[in-house]
């Protein structure tokens, strides 16, 4: 018998109708079998949050299309441990409508989908749009000739890419760069409602610093910026000046 084609798992955090998912979708046919399991409304900046011991409603909208009523996490772990319960051989998160760059990662369940898929043991990509739907077709470019590469083990375990496409007129290329520093100006806007309560609005505006050799810079010099991340969030430089002042602690 011919061997199965690999299983390709799309998630998003924007939700199972938004543009990104369904260009993943268009532009990845023929490299494997695509199944889509997608939040079924706005997850976005949800990060790594899950669904605990709560019932999670999930339909089937057409043939291999499952909307998941929780977060981009539950989504994977759904996926992993009861849709599909078959091997994923890659996941591919988004495309967001906007960029994660920089400290936007933390934050992002875009990011997180890929996360959780690399927690899970496989390959994955987090994909993301620095403007909706600008330079699809690179990005698509970029991804069918990645796609075989992530399949031949191209990532060692509990690492993963994180991928953002610039909205510059024309690409210019591919850079691998390195998390940039984004700068929050996050704001807290108090109102007060008819009947004595309070509430409060997070909301902002958003910088970054500039970089050389960041996702930031190679974004906004025309280039698809490609960033490796590790799940491993020791700082194993810390270890011995640790090991050298803790001894003398006394409790």
């Amino acid at each position: 018998m011919p061997s199965l084609k690999p299983l390709i798992l799309l998630s998003n955090d924007d939700g199972i109708e938004a543009q990104g998912i369904h260009d993943l979708y268009d532009g990845l046919k023929g490299l494997g079998r695509v199944h889509v399991v997608a939040p079924a409304v706005d997850q976005s900046a949800s990060s790594h949050s899950f669904s605990l011991r709560k019932p999670i409603r999930v339909w089937r909208l057409r043939p291999r299309w499952f909307a998941v009523h929780g977060t981009p996490t539950d989504c994977l772990l759904i996926s992993h441990h009861g849709i599909l319960r078959k091997k994923i051989d890659l996941v591919l998160s988004g495309i967001n409508d906007s960029p994660n760059l920089g400290d936007d990662v933390l934050y992002s369940g875009t990011v997180a989908a890929a996360i959780e898929g690399a927690l899970l043991g496989m390959p994955s990509v987090a994909v993301s749009y620095v403007e909706n739907g600008r330079n699809r077709a690179p990005a698509i470019r970029l991804l069918r000739r990645l796609v075989p590469m992530l399949l031949d083990n191209l990532l060692p375990e509990k690492s993963l890419l994180n991928i953002n496409i610039p909205a510059t007129e024309k690409v210019r290329g591919v850079r691998v760069t390195r998390l940039g520093r984004r700068i929050y100006k996050d704001m807290a806007i108090r109102k007060e409602l008819p009947d004595g309560g309070i509430t409060w609005t997070i909301d902002g505006e958003m910088s970054f610093a500039r970089t050389a050799g960041s996702d930031f810079e190679a974004v906004y010099s025309g280039y698809i910026s490609v960033t490796p991340l590790h799940l491993d969030m020791t700082n194993h430089t810390d270890i011995s000046r640790l090991h050298r002042a803790l001894p003398g602690v006394e409790l």
